[in-house]
């Protein structure tokens, strides 16, 4: 009797097996990849079948634990559940279980494997994975002179492991949440419990969640387009970075973190326009030094984008400048207006920048001196540009990368060259109206946890500015 009962229900479980096989190759489409790959073994006399991703698995912990299963008898592989199974059996720390198809298929599309047996219902899923990753060093366009050499690469573990090296607490918390109705990109939420705005955190992680997008291709900046309706407003409301200690230190001091997998970049949320004179140089250097580099950038931030409508205006108006001032005039006018100067040599520098990115990098450093030097030197005895107006115009463009964010730099260049437009159409009028679009944007800009753009000057908070505005010394305890 009890045979015949045994029989019955190893009968039951071979078809309830053969059911989930079939199920299970249909949703991966087994035969159609080469790199979906469905490995048959015997567990205890039972058949079992591993399912992986070729590239993904880490082929000795594999075989070792194939190895192990293979060896198991029936005493021990008889067990009444997958849970069951995998607490007895199943040595790799990172180890769930699931009778979701859905949720086993993009398991293991995302690296992981599935193993279903006769021997239980669902499928036991083993994180294994291992994808092909680059050495972690500095990023190319933030640098410091002291400090970390490390940077974000695109495997998103090894991205929190470097934030987490450097905040040793337990109130530093790893949120990760799933977008992309095809993709499903991994995106983690890293924050301080008690530092980081909560009411911030709930509108942003519902933000993720109702996204509608079918997958995020380019990383970070599918999620950025997502959460922030841009329209014709230029200024950023995100920050982006890709060293870990810069990271690590606007997570302590209350922002939060966004990680997406794929992406060597981290999103920082929420941001002003005063977070962006920010650098990670500052803090390597003592706290005068620091204060002194913070300046400069801060002025080098208004002089890139008034410098030359000021000029251009000034050239218009040359009675109100003082004889000691008559250095900034032009001497010799050139064949073209000075307005088609300044907006052609605009151009003509973002062509140089695209022609420099697009060119092979042992000839980029060459490329672009020889250009900048044959092009404006044949331009100004060509009788095109004034040197004045090519001057200018190089040390705006220099000046832009002051800072790091191609973002903010691009808003004060069109902003700059709106004001170009207007101050050659209703003169000094024109101008006021500039400055008045421009102060009219940024107040209406709001951070993405609706904040003004503009904090701590307004609504004003003297302490906050003055801790952007100067390196201060950390207090002790701090």
């Amino acid at each position: 009797m009890e045979k015949d009962k045994r029989h019955e229900c190893t009968q039951y479980g071979r078809t309830q097996y053969e059911q989930e096989i079939r199920q299970m190759e249909g949703l991966l489409r087994m035969g159609r990849s080469f790199d979906l790959v469905g490995k048959s073994m015997e567990i205890g006399g039972k058949k079992a079948m591993l399912y992986f991703v070729d590239g993904f698995a880490k082929d000795e912990m594999m075989e070792k634990m194939m190895e192990y299963l293979m060896k198991l008898t029936p005493e021990q592989a008889d067990v009444p559940s997958a849970e069951a199974f995998a607490r007895q059996n199943i040595s790799y720390l990172e180890a769930s279980v699931s009778e979701d198809p859905a949720a086993m298929v993009t398991a293991i599309l995302s690296g992981q494997l599935c193993l279903l047996c006769e021997w239980y219902a669902g499928g036991i899923l083993i994180d294994a994975r291992t994808y092909p990753v680059r050495g972690v060093s500095e990023p190319e366009d933030d640098r410091v002179l002291r400090g970390a050499r490390d940077g974000f690469v695109e495997t998103l573990v090894f991205n929190t492991a470097l934030i987490r090296r450097r905040i040793r607490d337990p109130r530093l918390t790893m949120e990760i949440v799933t977008a992309g109705e095809s993709s499903h990109t991994d995106i983690v939420l890293c924050y301080m419990a008690g530092r980081a705005d909560s009411a911030f955190l709930s509108r942003l992680r519902e933000k993720i969640r109702q996204m509608g997008a079918d997958a995020l291709p380019l990383g970070q900046q599918s999620l950025a387009e997502e959460l922030v309706r841009f329209g014709i407003n230029p200024f950023p409301r995100i920050r982006y970075t890709e060293r870990p200690d810069a990271a690590a230190a606007s997570v302590l001091e209350g922002s939060v973190a966004v990680l997406v997998d794929n992406s060597p970049s981290v999103m920082l949320l929420p941001v002003s326009i005063f977070d962006f004179t920010q650098d990670t140089n500052d803090y390597y250097f003592p706290p005068l030094v620091g204060s002194y580099l913070r300046l400069v950038r801060g002025i080098i931030f208004l002089l890139t984008i008034f410098f030359t409508p000021v000029w251009y205006l000034l050239t218009k108006h040359p009675e109100v400048l003082p004889q000691w001032a008559g250095f900034l005039l032009i001497k010799e006018p050139g064949d073209l207006p000075v307005i088609w100067q300044l907006l052609v040599l605009e151009f003509v520098i973002d062509g140089l920048k695209l022609a420099s990115l697009n060119t092979p990098a042992p000839l980029a450093g060459t490329f672009s001196v020889v250009g900048a030097l044959v092009l404006g030197d044949f331009a100004v005895k060509a009788g095109w540009f004034v040197p004045e107006v090519v001057l200018y115009m190089a040390f705006v463009a220099i000046s832009n990368f002051t800072q790091p964010s191609f973002e903010l730099g691009y808003a004060f260049k069109l902003f700059r060259i709106l004001l170009l437009v207007l101050i050659a159409v209703g003169d000094v009028w024109g101008f006021v109206g500039g400055l008045a679009l421009l102060a009219a944007t940024l107040a209406a800009t709001r951070t993405l946890s609706g904040r003004c753009y503009l904090y701590p000057l307004v609504p004003f908070n003297g302490r906050a500015l003055l801790r952007l505005i100067l390196r201060m010394p950390s207090k002790r305890g701090e």
